[in-house]
C-alpha cells in the first residue's frame, strides 16, 4: 500500500495580491525544476494542511499549494466580498503565470475537485492531467443531500448537533438559516453556527471516527472560514450555472484523469463520481471499497499517491 511521502517544507513562499483586497498565500515545495502540480484544497474555505504536500514525490514534482480567498494563511480571513468561483479560477491563472508555468497537473478533492474541474473546463490547454478525489458537482441536489435531508438519516445523532443552533421553525431551509447567523452581527451566534456547521462535516468525512479530522474541523479559525465561505457559495448556487460541470465536460476531452472516490462517502455520494466518469471518457474511476470522504482514508491515500506516481512517469 502506498503511503504519504515524508514531511517537507516549502523552498519558497509568496504573498499574491489579487482583486477586491484579497492576498493569497502560495508556497512551492519539492523540486525547483520539477513537474508542476497545483494542489486545490476543499471547502471552499478549508485551507491547505501540511500533509497535503506529501502526496507527491518531492524529487520529481514542483508542488504548488495555495490557500483560496478568505482561508488558511490568505487574507482577509473569512472574507466573503470578492469571493466566488470565477475569481478563484482567475486566481489559479494568476498563480500559474506568476510562477512561469506553461501547463500543470491539477490535483483536488471535494470542493477542490469542483474548482479543479471548472478551471480545466475554462483553461483546458493549461492542464496536463487531473487527479480528483471525492467528486463534488455542487448541484442543488448535492447541497440538499448533505445540508438538508439525506446524510441526516444515516448520522441522526450528529445531525442533532448540526440542528442545535437553528430554531425548529427554520429547519425547512437550513442553509438559509445558517447563512443569516454566519453573516449576522451577533458574534457568539456566528461562532456557534460556524462550529456546528464545520463539526457536522468533520464527523461525516471518515468511514470510522478519526479524532485528527474532527479536531481540524473543530478548530475555531478553520471553522469560521469554512462555514462562512461554504454557506456563502451554497447560497449563491456555488456561482455556477445549472449542472455546469457535466454540461461542459466535453471541454475535458483529451485531458487524462484519475477519479478516486470512497464507496461510503456521505459528504459527496459516489453517484457524483459515476456521473462525471460517464461523460469524461479519458477518466479512470477508482471506487475505494472501505473509505468515506476524507483524503486521510488509507485506501484513498494509496490510490492518490499511486496516481501521482503514474502521472510522474507519463509527464515527468
Amino acid at each position: 500500500m502506498n503511503r504519504l511521502f515524508p514531511p517537507i517544507e516549502p523552498f519558497r513562499t509568496h504573498s499574491v495580491t489579487v482583486s477586491q483586497g484579497h492576498r493569497l498565500y502560495v508556497e512551492e515545495c519539492g523540486r525547483v525544476d520539477g513537474l508542476p502540480v497545483v494542489f486545490v484544497h476543499g471547502g471552499p474555505g478549508a485551507g491547505c494542511e501540511t500533509y497535503h504536500r506529501q502526496f507527491f514525490n518531492p524529487e520529481i514534482y514542483r508542488i504548488i499549494l495555495f490557500d483560496q480567498r478568505g482561508c488558511g494563511r490568505s487574507l482577509p480571513h473569512a472574507e466573503l466580498v470578492g469571493n466566488n468561483t470565477q475569481d478563484l479560477v482567475m486566481d489559479m491563472e494568476t498563480i500559474r503565470i506568476m510562477l512561469g508555468i506553461e501547463r500543470w497537473i491539477v490535483f483536488g478533492g471535494s470542493w477542490g475537485s469542483t474548482l479543479g474541474l471548472i478551471y480545466a473546463e475554462t483553461h483546458p490547454s493549461r492542464v496536463l492531467g487531473l487527479i480528483l478525489r471525492g467528486i463534488f458537482l455542487c448541484r442543488p441536489r448535492d447541497i440538499n443531500w448533505f445540508y438538508q435531508e439525506g446524510a441526516s438519516c444515516l448520522l441522526p445523532d450528529y445531525w442533532q448537533d448540526y440542528l442545535q443552533p437553528i430554531p425548529a421553525a427554520e429547519h425547512d431551509h437550513l442553509v438559509d438559516a445558517y447563512y443569516r447567523r454566519l453573516t449576522g452581527d451577533d458574534e457568539l451566534a456566528r461562532m456557534a453556527a460556524a462550529k456546528a456547521w464545520s463539526l457536522w462535516e468533520g464527523r461525516a468525512s471518515t468511514l470510522l471516527p478519526r479524532a485528527s479530522v474532527v479536531g481540524h474541523f473543530s478548530n475555531p479559525f478553520t471553522a469560521l472560514s469554512l462555514a462562512r465561505i461554504e454557506c456563502h457559495y451554497f447560497m449563491h448556487s456555488s456561482f455556477l450555472e445549472s449542472d455546469q460541470i457535466l454540461r461542459d465536460a466535453a471541454r475535458l476531452h483529451g485531458i487524462p484523469g484519475v477519479i478516486v472516490h470512497g464507496r461510503y462517502d456521505l459528504v459527496c455520494p459516489v453517484e457524483q463520481a459515476w456521473a462525471l466518469h460517464k461523460v469524461w471518457p479519458q477518466s479512470r474511476l477508482q471506487i475505494i471499497p472501505d473509505a468515506g470522504h476524507s483524503a486521510t482514508e488509507e485506501g484513498i491515500v494509496d490510490a492518490l499517491v499511486a496516481a501521482t506516481g503514474q502521472f510522474a512517469l507519463r509527464f515527468g
